[in-house]
């Protein structure tokens, strides 16, 4: 019987180097026979989830050592942005001079010390990872092989180096181990024959437990190797999702060479989610007829206030779970506009139309002055106003860097674009989507944002007050237009967040996941905050469950 030690690639095909044993050798030989068909299944991160990497122009211009412009698992370039200044935050992460940080052997790092090898070693960690050695996927080549990859090496070139490893690693992994080697790795055992109520699916659709005879049929004679695209979280989700559909065409076609690959499944993270519903958009990535399913997760399905709060107030100080990633971004209001509010992509998080009116609230004691929006137009009546303390823009944080054609106005034209892509894709969901969020009481996630104003306050004008001083946190000091004395100075702070969630997305959004009737299966879970959503048990138990669910839909061509 042939020994393999190598295969290789010739005009198409696969070639294979061995020996044979001696014919006196009667010992029983067992020969892998793989299998000839490959669902991929590709994961999207969140917002601050890819890593990304700047313009020679722009790294020379800010004299930095290396191309680097966003990398949350070097903690050595996370510390130098949390002291960078607000101009500096914009000119590291603008949208016009990054990309995504990609693999690619012999790619620039900015440094000519640091090899792209070494920038994408994943967090300096090992990838633990052993699913055999006569499989395609991420295990080291045997030691006999000329051209040995080690199983960091691959996972490298899957991608995995492109996006927050310390963030999302578990689901990768887990993925990868479960769905080639299910027989014999023990997550499944929490899984089969469990009423998926256990992880908070929705009575309705009603899902029924997964059987072990259900999970051999689904995953037989096909591989499912996990890769993981990062996209550029600055600009619009839109173009995300065209770059992205390319990648996966490419994809496909790769794996085509030698087996059957015909569709993936997609598997995303908070933002990621919006990039999944423009991937399948006929209009932008224009991939429904490639993608078998979509599996969401922590979905702003209509968006979040919490990208208002953060743009006026900065990340959250002293709660449990907010990443340091997110308080690298900005600790203050100024931070986070100086790049957000440069960002397609991150307008692109605020609350869309269909998130309803009302959020946002100004008080005085206990009564409500104004709910806004409260015409069905946040934009026009929150997001674009103009001179107005309780409005998204504060125009002095908006262009720090000086940057030519920045500023109020073109701040205003890329809102106009963020609303033309909400309505786009609005009721945009695959027909064989499921999705898992927080519906948590206990972690609350600014459902809605109130201002609090100085109950001295006893003018009928406080629309026009303007702000004297702003601690870019949540407090600020307003007084009349005509004010000199202090007596007219008053205090507007920020009130408590409110609502169930993730302590970043509300239910209120999500619910939007269930209440379309568009879903397979959706889970409301409790137990974790947003970013660490992909490590908490009961949403891994729902992902395999649901990633099983849509491999069961799986028709192969009759030659596959």
């Amino acid at each position: 019987m042939s020994n393999q030690l190598a295969t290789k690639v010739e005009g198409g095909g696969r070639v294979a180097s061995g020996y044979c044993t001696p014919m006196e050798d009667r010992i029983p030989q067992k020969m892998s026979v793989p299998p000839k068909r490959v669902l991929p299944i590709i994961f999207l991160p969140g917002i601050m989830g890819s890593n990304l990497r700047m313009t020679a122009e722009r790294q020379t211009l800010l004299s930095y050592s290396n191309n680097v412009a966003w990398r949350p698992d070097d903690l050595s370039e996370g510390t130098a942005l949390l002291r960078a200044t607000a101009a500096d935050r914009q000119l590291q992460l603008d949208p016009d001079t990054t990309e995504v940080d990609i693999y690619e052997p012999g790619g620039s790092t900015g440094d000519r010390s640091v090899t792209a090898g070494r920038r994408h070693t994943i967090n300096n960690v090992d990838v633990h990872l052993n699913v055999g050695v006569n499989t395609p996927l991420l295990t080291d080549d045997p030691v006999t092989d000329g051209r040995r990859h080690t199983k960091e090496m691959k996972a490298r070139e899957r991608g995995w180096s492109e996006i927050y490893f310390d963030s999302y690693h578990r689901i990768l992994e887990l993925c990868e181990e479960s769905l080639n080697t299910p027989l014999a790795y023990g997550h499944w055992r929490e899984i089969l024959g469990v009423n998926p109520k256990v992880w908070g699916a929705s009575p309705t659709p009603e899902l029924q437990p997964l059987s072990f005879e259900e999970l051999k049929r689904a995953v037989a004679g096909c591989w499912f190797p996990v890769h993981a695209m990062g996209y550029n979280w600055l600009k619009s989700n839109r173009d995300s999702a065209v770059e992205v559909a390319g990648r996966i065409r490419a994809l496909i076609k790769k794996y085509s060479q030698n087996y059957a690959c015909e569709k993936v499944i997609i598997v995303t993270h908070s933002m990621g989610g919006l990039v999944g519903r423009a991937l399948i958009h006929p209009e932008m990535g224009a991939l429904e007829s490639e993608v078998l399913g979509i599996v969401h997760g922590a979905m702003p399905a209509i968006g979040a206030p919490a990208a208002y709060k953060r743009m006026r107030c900065g990340f959250e100080e002293g709660v449990l779970g907010v990443s340091i990633a997110a308080k690298v971004l900005g600790n203050y209001g100024s931070e986070v506009t100086a790049v957000l509010g440069n960002a397609r992509g991150g307008l692109e998080l605020l609350p869309s139309k269909a998130y309803g009116n009302g959020w946002l609230e100004i008080r005085k004691d206990d009564t409500i002055l104004q709910r806004l929006p409260a015409h069905g137009d946040p934009y026009a009546e929150i997001y674009q106003l103009r001179g107005k303390w309780f409005g998204l823009l504060k125009e002095e944080w908006l262009n720090p860097a000086g940057l030519a054609d920045r500023g109020f106005e073109h701040t205003c034209a890329l809102l106009q674009l963020a609303k033309a892509f909400h309505e786009s894709i609005n009721s945009t969901y695959h027909s064989r989507s499921y999705g898992h969020y927080s519906a948590e009481n206990a972690r609350a996630s600014w459902s809605s944002i109130s201002w609090d104003l100085d109950k001295k306050y006893r003018g009928n004008d406080w629309q026009n007050l303007n702000i004297t001083t702003d601690s870019g946190q949540g407090k600020f000091e307003v007084r009349d237009s005509g004010g000199t004395t202090e007596t007219n100075v008053w205090h507007v702070s920020l009130g408590p967040s409110i609502g169930p969630g993730d302590q970043t997305v509300p239910l209120r959004s999500a619910e939007h996941q269930l209440l379309s009737g568009k879903f397979s299966g959706v889970f409301r879970q409790v137990g974790y905050e947003h970013q660490n959503s992909y490590q908490d048990p009961n949403a891994l138990k729902s992902t395999l469950y649901s990633l099983v669910r849509i491999i069961e839909n799986m028709t192969w061509c009759k030659h596959a």
